[in-house]
């Protein structure tokens, strides 16, 4: 026998709603899909979400990422920085792809990518030096700039 719950605002859903769900970006580049809703254990405020982009490719999303959810999606504020996109330079030259996202212990903000652009080599370059994110990781740095990178 169900209990019918009552006073529960309209505008409030159960966290597992949300998981299977689309997410999408500001110009329609697909993301994958929610895996899991993460909750401050202290406030019981939504922290984050988990997004799971394909076989053993999950990330984690800050709320800061987060604009709303729809019927159907989550769309996202801005485009997340994740590993294993490709980095081309402000002319559209390939570089390499983004092999680590070294952030801050304390607030997990992005400092730095590490970008390889090979089997052995890696360039370290700062979030001051990157101009966009989207399908690929847009430099403000040309190829020789990049290359003089250490």
């Amino acid at each position: 026998m169900a209990t019918r719950l009552e006073e529960i605002p309209d505008n409030l859903c159960t966290a597992d709603t949300f998981t299977g769900k689309r997410v999408v970006d500001r110009e329609g580049i697909k993301y994958g899909e929610v895996k899991h809703i993460h909750i401050n254990s202290k406030t019981l405020a939504v922290s984050g979400v988990t997004i799971h982009q394909g076989f053993h490719k999950d990330y984690y999303l800050p709320t800061e990422y987060i604009d709303q959810f729809t019927e159907e999606t989550l769309l996202l504020s801005r485009s997340p920085v994740r590993t294993n996109v490709t980095v081309v330079d402000i002319d559209g030259h390939k570089l390499g792809k983004i092999k680590r996202l070294v952030k801050d212990p304390q607030t997990s903000e992005l400092h730095s990518i590490e970008v390889s652009d090979g089997l052995l080599h890696t360039r370290i370059v700062t979030k001051s030096d990157i101009w966009g994110v989207g399908e690929n990781v847009i430099l403000k740095l040309t190829k020789d700039q990049f290359k003089n990178l250490h």
